[in-house]
């Protein structure tokens, strides 16, 4: 039933996003405000009616869903006003907020798989917590909703999806791009549909009440459409609606109403919220803001390496692979692995899935064909405290994934000023060489190495692959692990090479040097990935026809780089090649000749050597023509030393 209390928290968030636009007008706040003005009760309903240890994730429309949930009033008011006491220090301002279990971000419809992972983490805890998470009608246009609905159906999440129908999307009305019905969108994935409005607050509280106390008991998702108004604009003052239309639904919202119809009670209420605010304002005005140095701490210096024989196996690289995590999961029991395909007896394109599902029933998740809700549940599981490795069955599918990396995992940490982490693992196989043609193919890891907190490996056929993937489990933040498919059935260890040695790093992730026994290099060569077999097999041809004596650097970790063995080796030779799989225009090469350049402070012999910039034909000679291969190297070597 409708109370005092309810009563006042709507007219809290009314009179907090009321003061932002006084502030941000005074030019008190910086950035961008998405007031919720006229929606606070669907927040007071949901989010204020569950219990602490729930969770709620929201989005850019966030205010009245935060407060409600945390009761942060101070926390909220100091992160708009960029104050370091804000929630998040003030980084994240109005739409990217964390207290507790609360989680914002302003991308659309990206949250709903992180609440569906936190979600899946309450499940496996079996704590019978419950979430919510709040989309707007807009969402509905975004494909990543629909992937989630399809999942917490099947997986049986207990979670929520509050849908806050404002009929616009920013400033298109719903009519111009919503097809069908709403609640039959979430239907046809066999999730249970309500309906109720912000107009009629007594039912709004009822069915919320139920709607929460069905999802706790049940265990199973529900969706709820609220049909609503913000009477303010979508940001700030770019609104172009028709004022007959905004003064229609002003004259049907209950805290207009009782302004009018019961005066009293409302100054009441209002009187001391006001003052409370006020206080708050001035109290914070005089705070400092963020330092740089709290917000950001460089990376220190790495050691200097020390070198060791390098060690040989008898198993192929997927059987290393599937044996570290047979070990990994039996040592942890928050290690989930999720992917498509991989239950047993199949185990994953590449079998590194072998008999997992069979050991690890409740830890294995085969999925649907949905690469952004599998990278988005794995985020969410991250967050509540699990070490999710995700699996995305082709490289080349990574790019679906691309929003989940960048826009969330990868921000988390510093978003939110330091207070939560996400170590989630993205693994993936990459390259060519196997024929399957233009989208599975492709060597995609120039567009992963440049993601700010994620640490990107990439296995080769010389490390031992456990070796790796144990540094990956000390991890705090995301990693993405790149494996080359052609390297999976080849046996881990060195090539015998006359007059060659072969030592590996100390290093977490190692670097393997092969190098001239008897005499001084005359070139440094570094490559990484499956790119390094090709020029492991061929390193006495490069010898012999090139005429020079190369030392060659196996990188295990990509990003960050550890330039120490590289400019080690340059200052000997004074010649570096980098050798990659993928095309080289904005590559990896790249990166690593003009940082060398930039270190060595001196005019550098170098080239790049990769792919030809087309997609990756299926036809074998064709391929081999177009992926880079002996004769380009021999070529390029030649022609820059010439």
């Amino acid at each position: 039933m409708l109370n005092d209390d309810h009563i006042k928290d709507a007219l809290l968030i009314r009179r907090v996003e009321e003061k932002f636009l006084e502030l941000f007008s005074q030019g008190k706040l910086n950035g961008t405000v998405h007031t919720s003005v006229g929606q606070e009760f669907s927040a007071v309903a949901f989010a204020g009616q569950l219990k602490s240890s729930d969770f709620v994730f929201s989005n850019h429309r966030c205010h009245g869903h935060y407060l409600s949930f945390t009761r942060d009033l101070r926390g909220l008011i100091g992160e708009l006003m960029g104050k370091r006491s804000g929630t998040c220090g003030g980084v994240g301002s109005s739409q990217h907020l964390q207290f507790g279990n609360f989680f914002s971000n302003g991308v659309q419809g990206g949250i709903v798989p992180l609440a569906a992972g936190f979600g899946l983490a309450q499940k496996l805890n079996k704590d019978n917590n419950i979430g919510i998470v709040f989309i707007g009608d807009g969402t509905l246009g975004e494909g990543i909703l629909y992937e989630t609905m399809n999942i917490v159906s099947k997986w049986q999440i207990p979670l929520m999806i509050v849908c806050e129908n404002n009929f616009y999307a920013q400033s298109t009305p719903q009519r111009l791009t919503l097809a069908g019905d709403i609640c039959k969108r979430a239907e046809a994935f066999g999730i249970q549909a309500r309906h109720t409005t912000t107009w009629d607050v007594e039912q709004l509280l009822a069915t919320a009440k139920q709607a929460i106390d069905d999802v706790r008991s049940s265990g199973l998702p529900l969706f709820v459409r609220v049909d609503t108004y913000r009477l303010n604009a979508h940001s700030k003052g770019d609104d172009d609606r028709d004022p007959a239309e905004i003064e229609e639904y002003r004259q049907k919202d209950f805290l207009h109403r009782l302004k009018h119809e019961r005066p009293a009670d409302y100054q009441r209420h209002l009187e001391p919220i006001d003052r409370q605010i006020s206080s708050l304002v001035e109290e914070l005005e005089a705070e400092e803001e963020l330092r740089l140095a709290q917000y950001y701490s460089p990376p220190a210096a790495a050691a200097k390496p020390k070198w060791a024989p390098l060690q040989d196996s008898t198993l192929r690289q997927y059987q290393h692979i599937n044996n570290f995590f047979k070990q990994a999961m039996a040592d942890d029991p928050k290690l989930v692995f999720i992917g498509e395909d991989v239950l047993s007896p199949y185990g994953g394109a590449f079998k590194v899935a072998n008999d997992l599902s069979t050991l690890f029933p409740e830890r294995v998740f085969s999925t649907p064909i949905s690469e952004a809700a599998i990278t988005g549940v794995s985020n969410g599981l991250a967050l509540a405290g699990f070490r999710p490795f995700a699996e995305i069955m082709f490289g080349d599918f990574m790019t679906l994934a691309f929003d989940q990396i960048v826009n969330h995992a990868a921000k988390f940490y510093h978003m939110y000023n330091h207070k939560v982490k996400c170590p989630v693992v993205i693994r993936t196989p990459m390259g060519g060489r196997r024929g399957y043609g233009p989208t599975h193919s492709q060597t995609l890891d120039k567009f992963l190495i440049g993601i700010e907190n994620v640490t990107t490996v990439a296995l080769n056929s010389l490390v031992m692959p456990e070796i790796i993937y144990n540094a990956v489990l000390k991890e705090e933040h995301p990693v993405i692990i790149i494996e080359c498919k052609s390297d999976y059935g080849r046996k881990i260890g060195k090539k015998p090479i006359n007059n060659y040695q072969y030592l590996q790093s100390d290093s977490s992730y190692p670097v393997v040097r092969i190098s001239p026994v008897l005499s001084t290099p005359t070139a440094t060569i570094v490559t990484y990935g499956g790119a390094s077999s090709m020029l492991v097999d061929c390193l006495e041809q490069v010898f012999f026809e090139a005429d020079v004596k190369p030392e060659v650097l196996v990188l295990s970790k990509i990003n960050p780089i550890d330039y120490t063995p590289i400019i080690d080796s340059v200052r000997v030779t004074g010649r570096l090649f980098v050798l990659e799989e993928g095309s080289v225009t904005g590559g990896i090469g790249s990166e690593i000749i003009a940082a060398v350049s930039e270190i060595l402070g001196e005019r550098l012999i170098c080239a790049r050597i990769g792919a030809l910039p087309v997609p990756i034909p299926a036809v074998k000679s064709l391929e081999s023509r177009v992926l880079p291969n002996v004769a380009i190297l021999v070529e390029t070597i030649k022609r820059v030393l010439q």
